[in-house]
């Protein structure tokens, strides 16, 4: 009965967590924009059913769970095809009319069956609830026998432009109205449409690979007309339709690595004070240009200020290295190799470091202040600084006495070193082993500088070697354990960084880092939850790590977060898991005891990409273990059938 119970919950949840995902998706495409808002409306009209189900205290009867089973079917293609509308190719979908018709009536057609299967009288729902749900499923039946069509004038269009060569001559009159009316007027605009053709890439079929080669033809020719409006406009060759054989050895980028505005992987993800992710270059460009709003949300600022998402950009660094890729080999955007600053800045910038070579203490630590703010102003500054050879005397002053100069020496360092040629310029003056003193030996908030610093400078490849070798570990693990909730933060960054060379795994486990990482994890509030999975995934894979993960009894607290944690701490508690319980009988007994495997059913339809490959590798593993038990248990049944006939024959035998 309990287990009837937790089904007829976790349907009712899963339908509910549909429907908000539904609602998550805003942005229709303008061929269909009425089809779609109409079938994402009438969906979300059903969440108030959802919400009683779930406060209610009524058992639902097992018949009731099915019918709701199939109606989590439906919406789920519901939930595919607004998907398929918000993030496909909109001239693909326009051409393509005939079957996102049929598409639109398969799914309207069998919503309202399943709604129409729906036994109020078995449900714990209020009148007015049911009223509204018997509305929704009158409007999906008239929307079945009469279905919109769409904008016949933009595939009229479009069908006249498509087939044509690429050199073919078109009234710049039609391509305006293309552009305007599939909105594709901006760089993102174009970019993102480049990328939804590739992705239909991914099937060998050759008349489909031809008419995407047509369709890109289209797009060139809108690109075209609107680089002759605005001269910017113009897609880099990270964004151009690629040959289906190109497309097979690339990975798609996850959306969370692309930066709104350009599209691109980032390298160095910033937060603005929305809560949004960009590409540090593209969003200070964006403010420099005299803008005041969040590009995604169009939500007003309330500061201009960057923060480093070092989260994101260690999930980006571990994203490349498993599909084996650099992330050095994308274009680089972190400003010019020469600095733009004025004769007058420069002066100024020489000035201070001058005073940096001073033999007075007083005039070293304020040009040192001076120069960590001018380090974190602005990208120009950075380069020019550096030039002018402040590098190797900010290194000098690491090891100052007052711990006043050293906070503002290595915090100067790390403002520098976010120039990815600074980096280089900042290991080749030796300044990891004056990092680490400071790391060491400094007050807190020079300590978690230091830590950030290490971070910034791991983020290539070469260095993680050299701050493993350099003793960096230990100290970081310490301010892990001890520091504030930024040094915190940074100092998982940097252990995450370093993690990712496989040589410094066991110096992190011999560190200690367990217990930390455990304490991290048994409490939420903490917010540090992402940040230790995260490492605690890497770990996982190094045979020391499993043995440490698994003497913490890390598995309980693994299952829950696969349960209910967010979908980046699923993705890498399934992944722990499976490192975990890969031919690990006892593990795989104890996860299958705390009930793991509904959870992981859960995660392979609502997971990440990567979270869905670690739930289904690790069902594999399970199933074949359970498989293994049946098996035992028959044999041991059949044992002792026979030895029990063998011992009622033995008298008749006599």
């Amino acid at each position: 009965m309990e287990e009837e119970v937790k089904g007829a919950a976790a349907v009712v949840e899963s339908l509910s967590r549909a429907v908000e995902e539904i609602a998550a998706i805003s942005y229709h495409r303008n061929a269909y924009k009425k089809q779609f808002c109409n079938l994402s409306r009438r969906v979300r009209l059903l969440a108030p059913m959802f919400e009683e189900l779930r406060e209610s205290k009524k058992p639902i009867s097992e018949k009731a769970v099915t019918t709701l089973a199939s109606l989590g079917r439906a919406i789920g293609l519901a939930k595919e095809l607004l998907r398929f509308g918000s993030r496909g190719s909109k001239i693909s979908l326009v051409l393509d009319r005939d079957r996102m018709m049929r598409r639109f009536q398969e799914v309207t057609a069998q919503l309202e069956q399943t709604l129409g299967e729906i036994s109020f009288g078995e449900l714990d729902i209020s009148d007015e609830v049911r009223e509204q749900v018997e509305l929704v499923r009158t409007q999906f039946k008239r929307a079945k026998e009469l279905l919109d069509t769409s904008d016949a004038e933009l595939f009229n269009d479009l069908s006249s432009v498509y087939g044509m060569s690429i050199h073919a001559k078109v009234d710049p009159v039609l391509l305006r109205r293309l552009a305007e009316m599939l909105q594709l007027t901006t760089i993102a605009d174009l970019k993102q449409e480049s990328l939804a053709l590739n992705e239909l890439l991914g099937d060998d079929d050759r008349d489909l690979g031809e008419a995407i080669k047509k369709m890109s033809v289209v797009l060139k020719k809108i690109e075209d007309y609107m680089q002759t409006q605005n001269p910017d406009i113009c897609i880099p060759a990270s964004a151009k339709v690629f040959t289906s054989d190109e497309m097979a050895k690339a990975p798609v980028v996850p959306d969370d690595f692309r930066c709104p505005i350009s599209l691109e992987l980032m390298r160095d993800p910033v937060i603005v004070s929305t809560g949004q992710t960009y590409e540090r270059v593209f969003i200070e460009k964006w403010l420099k240009a005299g803008h005041v709003t969040c590009p995604k949300t169009q939500q007003k600022l309330s500061s201009t200020s960057l923060t480093p998402n070092h989260v994101i950009r260690g999930l980006i660094i571990q994203w490349c290295e498993e599909n084996d890729m650099e992330l050095l080999k994308y274009p680089a955007h972190h400003g010019p190799d020469n600095s733009f600053c004025s004769a007058k800045e420069h002066a100024r910038v020489v000035d201070l470091i001058l005073k940096l070579s001073s033999e007075s203490s007083d005039d070293q630590s304020t040009a040192a202040a001076e120069i960590r703010l001018l380090a974190k102003c602005s990208g120009d500054n950075r380069v020019c600084i550096a030039e002018a050879g402040a590098i190797p005397l900010l290194v000098d002053l690491l090891s100052a006495v007052d711990s006043q100069t050293q906070e503002h020496a290595v915090t100067a360092l790390y403002n520098l070193s976010i120039n990815e040629h600074n980096k280089d310029k900042i290991i080749a003056a030796r300044a990891v082993v004056g990092i680490l003193h400071v790391l060491k030996r400094g007050s807190m908030e020079a300590r978690e500088n230091a830590a950030a610093t290490l971070f910034s400078l791991s983020v290539v490849d070469a260095n993680k070697v050299i701050i493993g070798e350099a003793g960096a570990i230990e100290p970081l693990v310490l301010l892990l354990n001890e520091g504030s909730q930024r040094g915190k933060r940074d100092a998982a960054a940097a252990l995450f960084n370093l993690c990712i060379f496989p040589g410094n795994r066991g110096k992190v486990l011999k560190a200690g880092v367990m217990p930390t990482l455990m304490g991290l994890l048994m409490h939420p509030q903490g917010d540090m939850v992402d940040e230790a999975l995260a490492i605690l995934a890497i770990l996982s894979s190094h045979p020391q790590g499993k043995v440490a993960i698994g003497a913490a009894e890390a598995l309980p607290l693994l299952v829950e977060l696969i349960r209910s944690g967010s979908p980046s701490n699923k993705e890498n508690a399934a992944t722990i898991l499976v490192h975990l319980c890969n031919s690990e009988e006892q593990h795989l007994a104890a996860a299958q005891v705390q009930g793991v495997i509904g959870p992981l059913y859960e995660m392979t339809e609502s997971g990440t990409d990567r979270g869905k490959r670690k739930a289904v590798q690790l069902l594999g593993c399970m199933h074949k273990f359970l498989e293994q038990q049946h098996e035992a248990r028959d044999q041991v049944q059949a044992k002792a059938q026979a030895q029990a006939q063998a011992r009622a024959q033995a008298p008749a035998d006599q």
